[in-house]
């Protein structure tokens, strides 16, 4: 936090030697916008490009920006002494109190905390600004320590240590909070979309009887939460599958896990693992096991035509699949498996896909 804290009181300090020599603030960011964001095909992840924006105190908007900056880097410091962390609808809150600094809107309060991560390399986490929502929930044969609030390491296995709702993942999964210790025989790692289905392996011992890690990954998830598995895989090795409803959107939820979001480009390589591979439902697992299915609404299908022009799916797989599907118009949740009975996840398609990818 001290690093973190160090290189926003440069920021702070920069601006104040251009007032103290008599020149207008100015500071420089990568241009946020799509046209300066692409997807570099060497490290598979969203990238910001060379564009440059200069937001200066020339212009009234700029000058807004300028001072809503240094309030929130004092309040950023001041936190940092105290040891208080803030959630971002606080801070949002917070600048009620600043005068002609306050925000507007949160939106506004959200993008000038992704301008501090863009320029000084660090996480919000680093500033001890946190989401609203929590992590996702991990339940298998994996250990971890944890630091706690009093500073405390604390050694969890997120199997026999844990409830049946599993190990709660904190906004904070960076060395210095968590550490992985051991992965007893697990053979990979399971994400999945659904609180339900999540609850359906959980109830039928999955982890166990398969020896796999669970991971409710909460529908699109949260940073906290790739930052997790992209943790979890590196430091295991162990194979990490995403399980999904068979849907555009939740295809979406895989490439962000696998290759970044556009949103987050600036930290793309320490959130995506594109090595993650998809495990289902898939548009031929609605034809093959005979899956209820809805039919495709006209979302749905400009949804899965613009994924037919994203890089993350140019593979001859995910072409197969997404013409499979704008085909047949169909779509199918992952629930939909219990037209078999409760158990046939479990008993039968998951073993079979696990099968089909090499992991017994």
């Amino acid at each position: 936090m001290a690093t973190a804290v160090h290189e926003l009181e440069q920021i702070a300090e920069q601006i104040y030697k251009q007032l103290n020599t008599g020149k207008v603030p100015e500071m420089s960011i990568p241009t946020r916008s799509k046209n300066n964001i692409i997807f570099d095909e060497k490290s598979k992840v969203w990238k910001y490009g060379k564009a440059q924006t200069t937001r200066t105190a020339k212009k009234l908007d700029g000058a807004y920006m300028l001072l809503r900056t240094t309030y929130l880097l004092d309040f950023i410091r001041e936190m940092s002494s105290q040891s208080k962390s803030s959630t971002l609808r606080e801070l949002y809150y917070i600048s009620e109190a600043w005068d002609l600094g306050k925000f507007h809107a949160q939106d506004e309060s959200n993008k000038l905390i992704e301008d501090l991560e863009i320029i000084t390399k660090f996480q919000r986490e680093d500033f001890k600004i946190r989401p609203e929502d929590d992590g996702a929930k991990v339940l298998g044969d994996v250990t971890i320590t944890e630091i706690n609030r009093k500073g405390n390491p604390m050694r969890i296995n997120c199997r026999n240590d844990v409830g049946d709702t599993g190990y709660n993942i904190p906004y904070n999964v960076e060395d210095n909070k968590i550490t992985f210790n051991d992965f007893g025989n697990s053979k990979c790692i399971i994400a999945i979309e659904t609180g339900g289905m999540f609850d359906r392996l959980v109830e039928n011992g999955f982890d166990e009887t398969h020896d796999v890690i669970l991971v409710h990954i909460k529908g699109q998830p949260a940073r906290s939460t790739r930052r997790f598995l992209q943790r979890m895989h590196r430091t295991s090795g162990l194979p990490l599958l995403l399980f999904t409803d068979a849907d555009p959107w939740s295809y979406r939820i895989y490439s962000s896990v696998a290759y970044g979001a556009i949103k987050t480009a600036h930290i793309s390589h320490i959130l995506a693992t594109p090595s993650a591979r998809y495990l289902g439902v898939t548009p031929s697992d609605i034809i093959n096991y005979e899956l209820p299915a809805d039919d495709l609404t006209d979302r749905d299908i400009s949804a899965l035509k613009s994924i037919q022009s994203d890089p993350r799916f140019k593979s001859k797989y995910w072409r197969g699949e997404i013409e499979l599907q704008l085909e047949i118009g169909k779509k199918s949740e992952q629930q939909a498996l219990a037209k078999y009975g409760l158990d046939f996840v479990t008993n039968t398609y998951l073993p079979e896909k696990l099968k089909e990818m090499n992991i017994t």
